[in-house]
């Protein structure tokens, strides 16, 4: 696959194709049928490592390791993965990986919202040739799965649980069967060996739809916890805002900066309703504070720095940005926000700055 260097956003397999080239050719293991790579090599792409000719891996998921092995060791039965979480804990992000080292591509995708219907994971028709010829091979607009049971690859569906409930069990024949059936040409695609399912899902946003227990013994599900540590965190949100900002043009962040520790800080305390030292119960405000909305009050804070600032992300930045994560409900979080700002932030040393840039901004 070409890889197009004017994209705003580069698929895994071109973005990491100099690390799954290396993986691959230093690959001794045995690999499942249509893998790119073995299953050891998988997990050493997700979570980084150092190959015998000096090319460093990076750690595309930074947590348990275990996880990423019985992830991966999923994909190579006939179980699909299903990837759980809270919004925010790298479930898409780990889903393209997989797919990408796995198959080699990450772009067999269904999106799920509220919208998406039974033909966008199954198949759907050109109904111009439709009217025109009746129902043949010709007219048949093969949906992402359908492509990848044919080619024996990974399909990826992206927030299962916001797919209406009869749309999802449209999985369970796929699943269960390894065949999808299309009865208005009297034939039906087989899977090819290779084939299995990713999705991701969470419980915590609007609008979730449960699946069915049918539908939840297809899979099995691997729980993608929020960051474990402080340090853990800081450490996601440098390395995904460094990714970010060099696709975008922006300065880099020093890897131990002061801004990131305070986001990172105040995400982790006003999710967990205490401070870090344990003394001050909070309250909690209605968003989820998730690690990936870190990483976008970063990002933020780091464009407002190299377009109207001196490049190195200030407390006004990163105010401006953050209270915007925290503040989503006009009635309830502004309360929140400026309890915590009195009772946290202003007896802390060394957010000074940062406590006044946030009361000027709330």
């Amino acid at each position: 696959m070409t890889q197009p260097t004017n994209v705003l956003r580069q698929h895994a397999e071109q973005a990491y194709a100099h690390e799954l080239a290396a993986l691959a050719a230093h690959d001794a293991h045995p690999r499942p049928p249509r893998w790119n790579l073995s299953p050891r090599a998988v997990v050493t792409y997700l979570v980084g490592g150092t190959l015998p000719d000096g090319t460093v891996v990076t750690p595309k998921y930074v947590g348990d390791r275990r996880l990423m092995e019985v992830a991966v060791a999923t994909l190579a039965t006939d179980r699909a993965l299903l990837l759980l979480g809270v919004p925010g804990t790298a479930k898409s992000w780990v889903s393209e990986h997989l797919a990408a080292a796995v198959s080699g591509d990450s772009t067999l995708l269904v999106q799920g919202t509220a919208g998406t219907s039974e033909e966008a994971v199954r198949y759907g028709w050109n109904y111009a040739r439709l009217l025109a010829e009746g129902p043949s091979e010709a007219a048949l607009v093969e949906s992402p799965v359908m492509h990848a049971m044919r080619e024996g690859r990974i399909a990826r569906v992206e927030e299962l649980t916001r797919i209406p409930s009869d749309v999802q069990d449209t999985l369970i024949t796929i699943l269960s069967e390894k065949t999808l059936p299309v009865p208005e040409l009297r034939s039906e695609v087989q899977a090819t060996r290779g084939f299995n399912l990713i999705a991701t899902a969470n419980n915590r946003d609007k609008g979730v739809n449960e699946l069915s227990s049918a539908l939840k013994r297809r899979f099995n599900t691997v729980v993608l916890p929020t960051p474990a540590t402080l340090d853990e965190e800081i450490g996601i949100v440098t390395q995904r805002v460094a990714q970010l900002g060099r696709a975008l043009g922006l300065p880099e962040v020093p890897p131990a900066h002061e801004e990131v520790r305070r986001v990172v800080t105040v995400f982790r305390e006003l999710r967990a309703g205490v401070t870090l030292d344990g003394k001050t119960t909070l309250k909690t405000p209605s968003g989820t504070l998730s690690t990936a909305e870190a990483i976008s009050v970063m990002n933020q804070s780091l464009t407002l720095a190299a377009h109207f600032g001196d490049g190195t992300p200030s407390a006004g930045d990163v105010a401006a940005s953050l209270v915007g994560a925290v503040v989503k409900d006009p009635t309830q979080d502004p309360l929140v926000w400026r309890e915590y700002l009195e009772t946290a932030v202003k007896r802390r040393a060394g957010w000074g700055e940062f406590y006044d840039a946030c009361r000027e901004v709330s």
